[in-house]
């Protein structure tokens, strides 16, 4: 395979599909917490918005300004997002890494569809943005978690 054939399966049709629905565009008026995350490398940057109810994630909205692959991260991200807690997403987080970096499996429910992500592997570029949401969700929570022990 050539590398321009590489990168048309890396952009496939269901990753751009995922770019044009991503879920929870916006910013909340009043979050519990809010991150905003920057890829160093490509200059992508995706800012989390959160409000918290008994530990998980009653609200979300997210600003998101990244690559296909960012985007597509985000997307499945934003499906999922409303009702996990800090470890469901750190996990969703831990094993789209393991994937990505180490060649490891497809993560667990409910974030399996991070598998069109797959192609990804061999981008090593690519990768710090295809977490920018699961960090910027998580930097989220945490900045209310320490509010509201504060």
């Amino acid at each position: 395979m050539t590398a321009e054939t590489d990168l048309i399966k890396l952009y496939s049709g269901r990753i751009l599909a995922l770019t044009a629905e991503i879920p929870h565009l916006g910013r909340l008026d009043a979050p519990d917490g809010s991150a905003r995350k920057r890829s160093p490398l490509c200059g992508s940057t995706v800012t989390a918005d959160v409000r918290i109810e008994d530990g998980r994630v009653a609200e979300f909205a997210q600003d998101v300004k990244a690559c296909a692959l960012g985007q597509a991260s985000a997307a499945i991200l934003g499906a999922e997002a409303i009702g996990l807690d800090e470890a469901t997403l750190a996990r969703g987080r831990d094993q789209l890494k393991a994937m990505l970096k180490e060649g490891g499996p497809v993560p667990d429910a409910p974030f399996a569809e991070l598998e069109v992500l797959e192609p990804a592997r061999d981008y090593k570029n690519r990768h710090p943005s295809i977490l920018l949401a699961f960090e910027a969700i998580l930097a989220a929570m945490e900045e209310a978690r320490a509010a509201r022990s504060a």
